[in-house]
């Protein structure tokens, strides 16, 4: 019995009923799932048609070369000879792809030269083109400069001369301050480097056991709410925006108001500290950007009224320089502030109409700035060409608050559908919190001063541990919303992440602490 097939005695044997044929079982039906007919008629033949057969064991024979010594040791070393040819056949093989793989490499090194070489280009032909641009409209916008210059009880002089498209003409960001700007993110990104985590910091054991120290009625009751905190890390002063126009400084140390800073004409959106607490800027619902200079006996005064959007103010965040500040509105547009004249350098406009700016927060080096939209689209841009380089979409509703990591890598964005995490290496989504439920939306997101921690903030107060892009964010604690209004708008670290101030739709600053050294802290302070 010889199989149709390989031509020797087999192991299996089964035969067709349609053609009598006798196969190797494991043959035929190798050859009938991949055609599905018969191998030497080519009719048609399923697995039904096959019969298989009953058969003693069938022993091979030896072949005539393994029949004596002289056969054995022939076959051998035939063996071997293949064996050693193979090896040299692979040895070429590899020394040809190392070639290649040199070639290569050598190609792709011209290729970043040229890239290199081309980036430089394009960045001198840009800086270039905007020196040109700004000595263009010189001869016209000298009366807006001195205009600018003029300041009389915080608010300017005269209005911004317009050009030929009716929009503002603004000088635009000069190289000396993108030499500032550079030279800042590199001091800043060395510094990163060597950057370890205070020792002075919070324990993730003593984060899990904050609870509520204090609770501070700030704001007017008839206007409750307060939508925007920022910490003075250096001095421990927490000021707050609220629905009732008022900006407040707090002296956490003492627990008592500093100042009141009165001026806007509808809700404080956005309030930041400057340096060392002696400036504080801050956005309204208003349309107005206002600066307040700080005095020695604790008061701020109004230094410059900015009137350069044309819808709410959303968002204000400082530059790390202490010298520039930004700010985007609802009117699609993000302005670059002088913070010293208060002059607006540049106004980068939206090219989609429908979307406004609702959030916005600089990169640690300070070269890159985040914004979010109405639209649930963040986008990340070149300060100093104000390119828009990456757009993240995914979210649903508006982008409410966003946040850079202290080491720079990561951006925190939340919307009405949640926190998502991006890596900024990458330009990827690596993770998604949805805490809660489609009719709550998260207000607040916020790293900690050291990276460590990220609070999320929206119908309770979540604190995870800040981890890898593959390791898992644990949340370690959770807050009740202790005002009852089920909105937490706003949530800030203190210090080393001693405590966590909450701003919520009532009037009062609540802080989360360890009880036990809530004296302790104010004592060092």
């Amino acid at each position: 019995m010889i199989c149709s097939i390989s031509g020797e005695a087999p192991e299996e044997p089964v035969v067709s009923k349609s053609s009598g044929l006798l196969f190797e079982k494991r043959l035929i039906e190798r050859h009938i799932l991949d055609y599905g007919k018969c191998p030497v008629t080519g009719e048609t033949l399923s697995m039904d048609d096959l019969v298989p057969l009953k058969t003693g064991k069938v022993v091979k024979p030896r072949p005539v070369q393994a029949a004596s010594i002289p056969g054995m040791l022939g076959m051998f070393q035939n063996e071997w000879d293949a064996l050693v040819l193979s090896a040299f056949a692979s040895e070429q093989q590899l020394h040809t792809t190392r070639q290649e793989l040199s070639h290569c490499l050598y190609q792709h090194d011209s290729a970043c030269r040229v890239i290199a070489r081309l980036k430089k280009e394009l960045d001198e032909a840009r800086t270039m083109l905007a020196h040109l641009e700004r000595q263009a409209p010189m001869p016209a916008s000298t009366p807006v400069t001195e205009n600018v210059s003029a300041l009389s009880n915080g608010k300017r002089a005269a209005e911004d001369e317009l050009g030929s498209d009716g929009k503002k003409i603004r000088p635009g960001i000069s190289t000396s301050i993108i030499t500032e700007l550079t030279d800042c993110n590199a001091a800043l990104s060395q510094q990163r480097k060597k950057r370890q985590i205070p020792p002075s910091l919070a324990p993730v054991d003593a984060v899990e056991r904050y609870t509520q120290l204090n609770s501070y009625p700030l704001h007017k009751t008839n206007k409750a709410g307060i939508l925007s905190i920022d910490i003075l890390q250096s001095k421990d002063l927490i000021a707050t925006g609220g629905v009732d126009t008022n900006v407040v400084v707090f002296n956490r140390s003492s627990g008592e108001i500093s100042s009141t800073l009165s001026g806007h004409s509808k809700k404080v959106t956005s309030v930041k500290f400057v340096a060392d607490g002696e400036l504080v800027v801050s956005g309204s619902a208003d349309k107005t950007v206002r600066v307040w200079q700080g005095s020695e006996n604790g008061n701020y005064d109004c230094k410059h009224v900015l009137r350069d959007h044309t819808a709410e103010v959303q968002a204000v965040t400082v530059h790390a320089t202490n010298n520039y500040f930004v700010t985007a509105s609802l009117d699609n547009s993000w302005c670059f502030y002088d913070l010293s004249s208060g002059l607006c350098l540049a106004q980068v406009e939206d090219s989609s109409p429908t979307e406004g700016y609702t959030s916005a927060a600089f990169h640690p080096d300070g070269l890159i700035l985040g914004t979010g939209t109405s639209g649930g689209i963040v986008k990340i841009w070149d300060v100093k060409s104000q390119a828009n380089v990456a757009k993240f979409d995914g979210h649903v509703g508006s982008v409410t608050a966003i946040s850079f990591s202290e080491n720079g890598y990561f951006l925190a964005t939340a919307a009405h559908d949640g926190v998502k995490l991006w890596d900024l290496r990458k330009l990827r989504n690596f993770r998604t919190f949805s805490p809660y439920d489609e009719n709550t939306p998260t207000q607040s997101v916020e790293f900690d001063h050291s990276g460590s921690y990220l609070a999320i903030g929206g119908s309770d107060i979540r604190v995870y541990q800040v981890a890898s892009v593959k390791s898992e964010w644990n949340c370690i604690k959770t807050f009740p919303d202790l005002s009852g209004t089920g909105k937490i708008n706003s949530v800030r670290f203190g210090p080393d992440a001693k405590y966590i101030a909450v701003g919520s739709m009532d009037r009062n600053l609540r802080l989360f602490g360890l009880p036990g050294e809530d004296g302790a802290m104010e004592q060092e302070s």
